[in-house]
């Protein structure tokens, strides 16, 4: 007994260290990746600068694409002197690693402390969720706000109580500010597992708050902007992107199965747990598959997809992996496959800034190296705990597998993310004549970097010759 609290000493110091290689280590260490994040990063920048924090600017002109939340953060950020890449991301994956802690605790009390142990740790570890928490995007503000609310959900259901309404008023509140009305539609699982008590979803308890964090910006952006906000906002980017293909992000009926099969990588073998019936014979557990089936039939039948868009499902899936994981009389075979997958960690070193430069399928395979062996022991380990009815240990382990692979994907592959994806190393390479410079030909993705980076954007050649032309298109 006198070695209980030394041993969860040291287990509490493991957790912080792994949180810290999973979600802070090296945030600045490539530019700003892809279009969004740079524009999003922009506008904060021009909101923390002017002191207007209604209307959303990019590079001096209206832009009503996205709520105010993730400005709102990011602002703060730059208010705070962060740096370029830090103000975007750091706001983020505070986020994020707060609302583990909300779901762990949440699901302790709902499930139990080794299905909540499983399920914060699958959802910590997996691709999806770490990706988006390390990105200065809308997406995970609005995963978490949401989750939280229907989480908290299923503790009203539970205890037929009203003291979680406020909070999910207030949550479902921040998640529709940080992206608009989706979070309400994706709502309603709840709505449906309510049943009986469907009418307490519109007490005023829950209705005051949502309106109290929600109406203030909607209805000062609309009173400020008027029409245009309305036409660009709900319609361009609410019902025109499930409807029409202007978007440019067309993709087939099936396009998130297989995005969801990669997004809880590398528990995706644990997936196979959720498909045995007698685990649904709650009705807390039933509303979380709803919550999940619900989301992936929306997303789904909406014309335009984007992986980002199944971020909110993902809570929902590792609390339901967490459970069957517990559950299961044998899950040897799931966590061992699991551990197998980190295979794929080290050549992801050489395929990722190729795939974020030029897209997946232009991506070379890189040759075989010894080195990404190393996960094979560790599948040995997993298993040997599992054997030895030590699944916690076993769970425990591949997390910190997967902490050591995310610390050497960042430690290796980021200088050359940097290098190829984004924009900071041309304008480093040319700030000191950027007075000289226009844009003769550039990517894309790397024009929205290098406007953020250069902070009133460089003009096109065509627009204004200058004597240095810049032409650089992957």
């Amino acid at each position: 007994m006198e070695r209980r609290p030394a041993s969860y000493a040291a287990l509490g110091l493991a957790g912080i260290l792994i949180l810290y290689y999973l979600y802070f280590f090296c945030l600045s260490g490539a530019g700003l990746i892809g279009p969004d994040e740079p524009r999003y990063a922009s506008i904060a920048r021009e909101m923390a600068r002017s002191g207007d924090w209604i209307t959303p600017r990019l590079w001096g002109s209206p832009w009503f694409e996205k709520p105010v939340l993730s400005y709102w953060m990011t602002g703060l950020g730059f208010r705070l002197g962060l740096g370029e890449e830090t103000a975007p991301r750091l706001p983020v994956a505070l986020l994020s690693t707060g609302f583990l802690a909300l779901f762990y605790w949440v699901l302790r009390r709902e499930c139990g402390l080794r299905p909540a142990f499983f399920a914060t740790a699958i959802l910590g570890t997996s691709a999806g969720w770490l990706a988006y928490s390390q990105v200065g995007v809308t997406d995970l503000p609005m995963s978490a706000a949401f989750s939280a609310a229907m989480l908290l959900g299923l503790r009203w259901m539970r205890t037929r109580g009203s003291a979680e309404l406020p909070w999910m008023g207030a949550l479902l509140g921040l998640a529709v500010l940080a992206k608009g009305l989706v979070p309400l539609a994706l709502a309603l699982p709840l709505v449906y597992a309510a049943g009986r008590r469907v009418l307490g979803l519109l007490h005023p308890r829950l209705v005051v708050p949502f309106l109290v964090v929600a109406a203030p910006w909607y209805t000062l952006c609309y009173l400020r902007n008027g029409e245009p906000f309305l036409q660009e906002f709900f319609w361009e980017h609410h019902i025109s992107r499930v409807t029409s293909e202007a978007l440019q992000h067309v993709q087939p009926f099936w396009f998130y199965l297989p995005v969801f099969a990669a997004a809880v990588f590398p528990w995706t073998p644990a997936l196979a747990l959720l498909f045995r019936p007698s685990l649904y014979g709650e009705r807390g557990r039933r509303f979380l598959l709803l919550w999940v089936v619900f989301g992936l039939v929306f997303f789904s039948v909406s014309v335009n997809k984007l992986p980002g868009y199944l971020l909110p499902l993902l809570p929902a899936a590792a609390a339901l992996m967490g459970v069957a994981l517990e559950e299961a009389r044998r899950a040897g075979w799931v966590l061992a496959a699991a551990a197998l997958l980190l295979l794929l960690i080290p050549p992801m070193v050489y395929v990722l800034p190729q795939a974020l430069a030029s897209g997946l399928s232009r991506a070379n395979w890189p040759a075989f190296h010894p080195a990404w062996l190393v996960p094979l022991p560790v599948a040995a380990a997993v298993w040997m705990l599992e054997r030895q009815s030590r699944r916690m240990a076993a769970a425990a382990l591949l997390a910190g597998a997967v902490a050591a692979g995310v610390f050497a994907l960042k430690a290796l592959a980021f200088p050359q993310i940097d290098r190829v994806a984004t924009a900071r190393p041309i304008w480093r390479e040319i700030a000191p004549q950027a007075s000289q410079v226009c844009i003769s030909r550039l990517h894309r993705n790397l024009r929205y970097g290098l406007n953020y980076y250069s902070v009133t954007p460089l003009p096109d050649c065509e627009v204004e010759a200058r004597p240095v032309r810049l032409s650089r298109f992957r």
